[in-house]
């Protein structure tokens, strides 16, 4: 019989890697704590992403009438989405500043 012990450590390793990276909430779209750090960053620099999105869903009004509910910037309405939707599906972001290059 082969020696799994390697494989359930590795597991062990990765569940243990996977539950630090959020906490369970029991709201699952809850913004998560590091992303409504980097929004509310004032020096954050933002990109523009473009999609077409099928206007049966009228996300756009969606988004303007949110925003207007509850004052959070149509961007940042977006960002939060997104990223609670790719946390779900494994997809976290790397938040880790990037190493200074050593001389």
């Amino acid at each position: 019989m082969p020696d799994l012990s390697r494989h359930a450590r590795q597991l062990r390793e990765l569940a243990d890697d996977l539950d630090a990276q959020s906490d369970p909430t029991d709201n699952p779209l809850a913004p998560h704590p590091d992303t409504l750090a980097v929004i509310s960053g004032r020096h954050t620099s933002r990109g523009q992403i473009n999609y077409a999105v099928p206007d049966a869903l009228q996300l756009q009004r969606r988004i303007r009438r949110y925003h207007a509910d509850h004052g959070i910037q149509h961007g940042d309405i977006v960002a939060i989405a997104l990223d609670a939707f790719l946390r779900a599906k494994g997809y976290p972001p790397d938040l880790t500043p990037p190493k200074a290059e050593e001389q």
